[in-house]
């Protein structure tokens, strides 16, 4: 995500820095550049004609031209702008009436129904009581898809009858939901592979049947300036509230976060950052401007670290570490909820000045690293998973046949462990006595 564009902007800042003074003809050279790295990222051509003017006009400055540090003063510009461009704050779901109606549109393939799934979750999550309604009849096994997610998530799930007619089924199911004590529908509708007049003519009449508070599009982040063009498309008839970018963990280049607010003047809600149904993340313009200048995203780190920690396995790590009883199931434990976290290299792109540590990360290879740390301590008995001091050449021999491993393996486990222990009884002292663990955007570190 962004990984080009990030690229590039470092780079840009890095020859800015190097200037001990910034001029007209340095500070344009660097917005010519900022330009084509916008529009190699796919950003809509008049969205990077109005950022790089509004640069412009702020670069140009006396305030800037005349700083101590020019080159950190252009950067916060641009930070400044890109936070402007995507929308100044997250945005807040209309939920009010009951049931509150959220309407999910897209074209097929944007990965609509799978969306509902996670929007579900979320707000069960925030103490919403939502329901899901498969309006799409067209799609095959459509309606089976989002039956089946219900199921999985325990959500409840209208169910229309044959040959039901789409609007009637929105219809039917806000009676449902009533009756289910229900306070959100979620309505999943049809798509097509591209737009046409059937398709809008049957989202209008459901709007009007329904009157839902939020109509929401769903888009995929990886179809660039197209997604653009959709979102357009979708506000002119139905006039959206606000848009859930899909894919954005995939190749995206970012022209479609960067360009969708500006054009539609209808702000980013949500963003998919993976397959499961727990990667649906809050849009924050703020820390994503960050996140594409290389700044990190600590905050959302730490959310994620206490979404994966609750209190009470917190305190029972800090006494284990006052009383340096780290074992080798807590080691376990800690890669478990490690890997809740996300990708090692998503949250180590979200760590100032690590996103070229994570660049160098291959995710396939460090999923199975982490995946064969499990087998390991997995093939140990519950003795030496509690007091590796007594795991022998003879047990290493043995827990590496047991885990399909080599001894080598286990060694370097061993040893990662064994390190890792002194750091955090090290850290732990140190946070016991002036409370350097607290707030730490690490897992079980508090």
């Amino acid at each position: 995500m962004f990984e080009s564009l990030s690229e590039k902007f470092q780079g840009i800042f890095k020859r800015l820095r190097g200037h001990g003074i910034l001029n007209e003809e340095n500070i344009q050279e660097a917005l010519r550049e900022v330009r084509m790295a916008l529009l190699e990222a796919d950003v809509h051509f008049r969205v990077v004609k109005d950022f790089v003017g509004a640069v412009r006009e702020k670069a140009l400055g006396q305030e800037v031209l005349q700083s101590l540090s020019p080159g950190q003063q252009f950067i916060k510009i641009v930070h400044e702008e890109l936070i402007r461009l995507m929308g100044s704050s997250p945005q807040r779901l209309n939920l009010k009436g009951l049931p509150a109606a959220v309407m999910l549109v897209g074209l097929q393939g944007s990965g609509k129904t799978t969306t509902a799934g996670k929007l579900a979750r979320w707000l069960s999550e925030q103490g919403r009581r939502p329901g899901l309604v498969p309006a799409d009849v067209y799609r095959p096994a459509a309606v089976e898809q989002l039956i089946q997610l219900g199921e999985w998530l325990g959500m409840p799930v209208f169910r229309p009858q044959n040959g039901e007619d789409p609007v009637k089924i929105c219809i039917r199911s806000k009676e449902w939901a009533r009756a289910e004590g229900l306070d959100t529908l979620l309505m999943d509708t049809a798509g097509r592979l591209h737009i046409d007049e059937e398709l809008m003519e049957e989202l209008v009449r459901i709007k009007a049947s329904t009157a839902p508070g939020e109509i929401l599009l769903v888009a995929d982040a990886m179809t660039g300036q197209d997604a653009v063009q959709v979102a357009e498309s979708f506000h002119r008839r139905l006039e959206i509230t606000g848009v859930i970018l899909t894919k954005l963990d995939g190749d995206a280049r970012g022209g479609a976060a960067l360009s969708i607010r500006a054009v539609t003047g209808r702000p980013i809600v949500f963003v998919g950052v993976g397959e499961k149904l727990d990667a649906l993340e809050v849009f924050h313009p703020d820390r994503m401007a960050s996140r594409i200048l290389g700044m990190g995203d600590v905050l959302t780190l730490i959310e994620k670290a206490q979404a994966a920690y609750d209190e009470e396995q917190a305190r029972e790590l800090e006494r284990k570490l006052r009383k340096d009883a780290f074992t080798l199931e807590d080691f376990l434990e800690q890669i478990r909820q490690l890997r809740k976290m996300g990708p090692l290299e998503d949250l180590l792109n979200m760590i100032p000045g690590m996103g070229k540590v994570a660049r160098g990360i291959d995710p396939r290879q460090s999923d199975r690293e982490l995946k064969k740390v499990e087998a390991i301590i997995n093939s140990m008995t519950r003795e030496e998973r509690r007091n590796h001091t007594i795991i022998n050449g003879s047990r290493r021999l043995r827990i590496a046949r047991g885990s399909g491993t080599t001894v080598q393996d286990v060694n370097r486990l061993l040893k990662n462990y064994a390190q890792m222990r002194k750091m955090m009884k090290r850290m732990g002292r140190r946070g016991l006595k002036g409370g350097m663990l607290r707030g730490l955007p690490f897992p079980g570190w508090r």
